[in-house]
């Protein structure tokens, strides 16, 4: 399976993205400029944190006009994957392809931890490799990672599914209903705040994040070995 890590002027988690995707789980990886609007031939594309453009304006709001965001589209449009971690997330949001918003931590501080998290779902191609109802220690590091919505969106992402993750214990920024991570409704586009790249080696003291990427890879080869039968 190929991935693609997008880099923005300002990515700073995109190493960490390209070292866990290619030296612990062994998987093929690119990297793609946010000027370009050629993915590369990839089966999945991965958003990473840091401050797109300086965060300047709004987190996520200036990369939402980059080239490769449009490409991005036109990829999940077609039941390509694509996950945002971060201000990956923050920029799935500005972009348009996730419901809700990110804003600043309900105690207006920057958190830098490990946290707990479960999966919403196991139906998903971000999920389905996670223990159902275990938590998973995951690391977090945002000033802006409050997930929020009105009741209405929030309603109907419980009632589609489409919550992926949620903070188990101590809610770290005040995300509404303790939301961590949000599908779009082809359950193809994932958001999440907590840096899975960040938990895949056992020398950063935890390999859960691992579990995200697997679902990833047994999906792609799900959706390959249908097509070639």
């Amino acid at each position: 399976m190929k991935f693609g890590v997008v880099i923005f002027p300002g990515s700073n988690c995109d190493h960490d993205a390209l070292y866990a995707l290619s030296h612990n789980l062994g998987q093929p990886t690119t990297q793609i400029w946010h000027e370009s609007e050629d993915l590369g031939g990839v089966d999945a594309i991965f958003v990473p944190g840091g401050f797109s453009y300086g965060d300047y304006l709004r987190c996520g709001a200036l990369a939402r006009f980059s080239p490769v965001i449009r490409s991005i589209r036109r990829f999940a449009g077609s039941g390509g994957l694509v996950i945002g971690v971060c201000n990956g997330f923050q920029i799935l949001c500005e972009a348009g392809l996730l419901e809700g918003a990110l804003i600043r931590n309900q105690g207006l501080r920057f958190v830098c931890r490990t946290v707990d998290l479960v999966a919403g779902t196991s139906e998903s191609a971000f999920t389905s490799a996670c223990p159902v109802g275990q938590p998973l220690r995951i690391p977090v590091a945002h000033g802006e990672g409050c997930y929020i919505a009105d009741e209405a969106t929030l309603d109907r992402l419980e009632a589609e599914d489409r919550v992926a993750f949620r903070y188990a214990g101590a809610n770290p920024n005040g995300s509404y209903r303790n939301i961590a991570g949000v599908l779009d409704e082809g359950r193809n586009v994932l958001g999440m705040m907590p840096h899975p790249e960040r938990a895949c080696d056992p020398a950063v003291g935890s390999t859960d994040g691992i579990a995200v990427f697997r679902s990833m890879i047994a999906a792609t080869e799900a959706l390959s070995a249908s097509h070639a039968a």
